[in-house]
């Protein structure tokens, strides 16, 4: 199993009538998939043959569809990795992508074409999906292209945004995605009965779990539409009507669903596995789930887009008070979790360390940027017998007592205020959980030098009422002293919370 891309071929061949992806533009059985993505595949060898040894990434930027994921797949035939782009991505981005990729290709649909028609685009060559599938599938020259690949190779790339304004491309190997689909599987129970259901967008790396776990079964892929996630009830009632069985959530959205109600109105009786992950979730709005649809498997899942996926899981398996923590748990299947002080040395029981992690999910680097890579991805300095890279997650936690690992917050929002080391994420926690209060988020103002917190309350919440109410979770020194209420908080495309847009507006409010 040295490409990934073999899995369709194991489903195909298995059940090719199996429904494998199921969405509004309609649903592709594994063998449609499968000669869809082989002849996308060839026709991209016939405009360049496969050259032993070269990589040539393929972006696809495209609407997220059952045409994106065939593709992604299409790229794979022919012995390349793609680079799955946000449909809306601005064009200064796209350029700076561009400029360290250097790709020959780019994947759309028409509407996509037309959009890039009037770019500068370099080299790039546009291709348009429809007209690749009229290709017949050159069998011969797709099997050579696929057996050139080997484990180690590049799958895919994911391009994060860096601290500079310059987007980092994070390129993951086949064995990372085989090694995570199979233990998504063994983990959650999943089989060919499994039915996925998708929130994250492909260019997200939550999305790679529905995708190929779905995939390694052969089981359905439901993409779900985009606007359900607006109205919570009607999100449910579309799990119930295709029969959803497996989710995989940003914590937003499992706050969203719990915070309006949706799960006293409507029940999801066929819903078996909950798992979330990008995000702290909060215990409160996790046990109005669990409360509402107890019989569920709920997983907390943490890890940085620099390996594949996630390398920690928590299954829920006992009660949490709203302001107790959720732990990460242990490390997933092939990886392996160090959390180091900073002098580098292994953390005791409850002592803070910086969580690193090593095993065959670890990304291959940063595309183009061999220094940036050598930084973060460093020798495990534990091991002086042999080559071990480990990433440096930038993140803080702690093992407990219970031999779980609990998740602090990142150090580069560990703050120092007034002389007292600050964790903004404690503060969080505790604004979260104020009775009344659906969604926040905490900011340091650094030119300030002062905390402001950004909240979606339910009634009208004022700074007395907001500090009244943290008398007895955090410490005065902690308190935000300026309040934003939002009727809601602005959110990226992944879902998750912008902080970025809250930091501009502190930014704005000063000029």
């Amino acid at each position: 199993m040295n490409s990934v891309i073999l899995l369709l071929e194991q489903a195909a061949e298995a059940n090719g009538a199996k429904r494998a992806i199921h969405a509004e533009e309609g649903s592709l059985t594994y063998e449609a998939l499968r000669q869809k993505s082989r002849s996308i595949g060839g026709a991209l060898l016939a405009l360049e043959p496969k050259i032993s040894g070269v990589t040539r990434p393929v972006l696809v930027m495209m609407k997220k569809t059952p045409d994106a994921i065939a593709s992604f797949l299409g790229v794979l035939y022919s012995g390349n990795p793609y680079v799955p782009l946000d449909y809306e991505i601005p064009v200064a981005h796209l350029q700076k992508i561009l400029a360290n990729l250097s790709p020959q290709f780019l994947i759309t649909d028409e509407a996509g074409q037309a959009r890039l028609s009037g770019l500068d685009l370099g080299t790039v060559q546009i291709l348009v999906h429809t007209e690749l599938e009229k290709s017949p599938p050159n069998d011969t020259a797709i099997d050579q292209a696929v057996g050139m690949v080997t484990d180690s190779d590049p799958i895919y790339i994911i391009y994060t945004s860096g601290s500079t304004g310059v987007p980092k491309g994070v390129v993951i190997p086949h064995r990372g995605v085989f090694d995570y689909a199979y233990w998504v599987n063994s983990t959650f129970g999943v089989t060919s009965d499994t039915v996925f259901g998708n929130q994250s967008p492909f260019s997200f790396d939550n999305s790679v779990l529905d995708i190929y776990g779905a995939l390694a079964a052969g089981a359905t892929h439901v993409l779900i539409p985009q606007v359900l996630f607006q109205f919570p009830d009607k999100l449910l009632e579309y799990i119930n009507e295709t029969g959803i069985s497996l989710v995989f959530f940003v914590p937003t959205v499992m706050i969203s669903v719990a915070n309006s109600g949706a799960l006293e109105r409507v029940a999801i009786p066929g819903l078996k596995t909950v798992i979330f992950a990008g995000e702290v979730m909060p215990n409160k709005q996790l046990n109005i789930w669990r409360k509402h649809h107890p019989d569920a498997l709920y997983a907390n899942l943490y890890g940085p887009t620099e390996i594949t996926v996630d390398c920690t899981y928590y299954i829920v398996d006992r009660e949490f008070a709203d302001t107790d923590p959720l732990p990460i748990g242990i490390p997933c299947e092939n990886m392996g979790i160090l959390i180091l002080t900073a002098d580098n040395q292994p953390a005791q029981v409850g002592e803070h360390g910086e969580l690193c992690v090593l095993g065959t999910g670890l990304a291959l680097g940063y595309w183009g940027e061999p220094e940036l890579t050598r930084r973060v991805f460093v020798q495990n300095p534990t091991n002086p017998y042999y080559d071990e890279p480990m990433y440096r997650t930038g993140d803080l936690a702690f093992w407990d007592e219970d031999g779980l690992i609990q998740f602090i917050g990142r150090k580069d929002t560990q703050i120092k205020l007034h002389g007292y080391r600050i964790e903004l994420g404690e503060i969080e926690t505790a604004v979260k959980n104020i009775e009344g209060v659906e969604n926040a988020c905490v900011i340091y103002d650094a030119v300030e030098q002062r905390i402001v917190a950004f909240v979606e309350p339910q009634l009208p919440l004022t700074m007395h009422k907001l500090r009244q109410q943290l008398i007895d979770q955090i410490p005065k020194y902690m308190f935000p002293s300026k309040l934003h209420a939002m009727e809601a908080l602005p959110l990226t495309t992944n879902g998750k919370i912008d902080r970025i847009a809250l930091k501009g507006m502190i930014e704005n409010e000063r000029n």
